[in-house]
């Protein structure tokens, strides 16, 4: 199920266990501590007005009054204020060793996922490491290990975005935690191991704008729909598990990695491979929409109009990360393969971003106000290397997308920081060049 990840399961489970439990006893007399806090978002969004029309047979009565057609359109088009995000942040710990995370957000406008009916209040993260983990670039003190148990993010996932907003790949491959055990071992200083077994997110589909959409809600049940949020030009992603399932195969992960930096610690460099391997379920239900995700998403509308080519339900992806760091310089860089079915496409990102320490000319309460600016652009692309079936309710699954993020931000105190950002969509649609433009601007706070 899991052949050519990394060395012999019984010698690496041995030293992934052994691993925290040596740094686990060094850390016995240490105290507990805890740390709580709280992050909320306010945004003023501005989406381009688009309207892609659909071939599906749709019946008068499920169009909303006047149509005579169906057509993907831009979620909320125009100027909008909201509050997309508020945030409880809690960190229990002793010493370097034993941590638990949580993460439980009461906003999240965002990552209402699938729809906009989603639950309010969602535990966004919740895990418990054993063990030390080192962050990326940082070389380990010798030999170490971890295991996480819980929901979390992915190994692979760029934590240290410098925008709000997230690039193609990030949102199809890697945006949502999933939920189950993941552990590390250091091997040197430099070389590392990785493994996870989890759940596996479901397949399911979103604009990657800032809001994903509404697909399958009940309101188009009704006759003459015409919902306030519309459906978006969604791609396939990776969505949010809606909670442990035990039905399915799990998911195993790997990755080996090298990471040096010098003694001052101002360069250093990452460089990771991973793997994932899985199967698609026949379907999953989420909350908030009809359609199901997986192979049932892929099938099309009562699983008549599937992708051509879909075989099987085997799912498997295939990356490299790299993450450098040059004094206030840092680029990370992500390429993805994956095969769903038998339907291959891939992705690319990179991102890079500049700090710049600001003179001092206003103060308050004693901080510097405006201390840090920092610019940043980042590049993605998604290709899909497969066609749309010849009816489809959102034919975007199957196009190819470039889209382009610039945007600065700027630090006004300690844990209150404001960012305008520009995202530059290209859509390759079967028509032609097409685009999906939006600014965000967005001011966050941390206590």
């Amino acid at each position: 199920m899991n052949e050519g990840f990394g060395p012999a399961p019984g010698l690496l489970l041995s030293a992934i266990l052994a691993a925290p439990v040596a740094a686990f006893a060094q850390d016995s007399d240490s105290q507990w501590q805890a740390d709580f806090g709280f992050e909320a978002r306010l945004h003023y969004r501005d989406s381009d007005e688009n309207r892609f029309p659909v071939n599906f047979p749709f019946t008068p009565e499920m169009l909303p009054p006047g149509e005579q057609q169906g057509f993907m359109e831009t979620v909320e088009p125009g100027g909008h204020f909201e509050m997309s995000l508020v945030s409880f942040i809690a960190n229990i710990e002793r010493g370097e060793n034993f941590l638990i995370h949580s993460r439980i957000d009461f906003i999240d406008r965002h990552e209402r996922n699938p729809t906009s009916g989603d639950r309010r209040v969602d535990v966004d993260q919740f895990w418990l490491r054993w063990g030390r983990e080192f962050v990326p670039a940082l070389p380990a003190e010798g030999f170490g290990g971890y295991v996480k148990l819980g929901k979390f993010g992915k190994f692979e996932r760029q934590d240290d975005r410098h925008l709000e907003s997230y690039g193609l790949v990030s949102t199809a491959f890697n945006r949502l935690e999933d939920l189950g055990v993941e552990f590390g071992v250091d091997l040197t200083p430099n070389f590392y191991l990785k493994g996870s077994v989890t759940q596996g997110n479901p397949l399911f589909i979103r604009d990657p704008n800032a809001l994903a959409g509404d697909n399958g809600i009940d309101e188009l049940r009704r006759t003459n729909p015409d919902p306030e949020l519309k459906t978006g030009i969604p791609i396939l992603y990776d969505a949010e598990i809606e909670g442990p399932d035990f039905d399915g195969e799990p998911e195993f992960g790997a990755a080996a990695g090298y990471r040096w930096a010098d003694e001052a610690g101002r360069r250093a460099v990452d460089l990771m491979l991973f793997g994932y391997r899985g199967e698609l379920e026949e379907t999953v239900s989420l909350k908030g929409t009809f359609y199901g995700g997986d192979l049932d998403l892929l099938r099309g509308p009562g699983n008549q109009f599937p992708y051509p080519g879909l075989a099987g339900n085997d799912r498997e992806e295939y990356g490299l990360n790299l993450r450098a760091y040059i004094d206030e310089f840092s680029l990370f860089a992500q390429y993805v393969d994956q095969e769903l079915a038998s339907l291959p496409r891939s992705g690319l990102e990179v991102e890079a971003a500049w700090r710049f320490e600001l003179p001092l000319v206003w103060g308050y309460e004693g901080r510097q106000l405006f201390s840090h600016i920092q610019p940043a652009v980042r590049y993605s692309r998604l290709d899909n290397d497969f066609a749309n079936p010849g009816i489809t309710p959102f034919p975007s699954g199957a196009w190819d997308w470039e889209k382009l993020d610039i945007g600065i931000r700027l630090t006004i105190l300690p844990g209150l920081d404001l960012t305008a950002e520009y995202a530059d969509n290209r859509l390759f649609t079967a028509g032609g060049e097409a685009s999906n433009d939006e600014w965000l601007v967005t001011l966050r706070w941390r206590s």
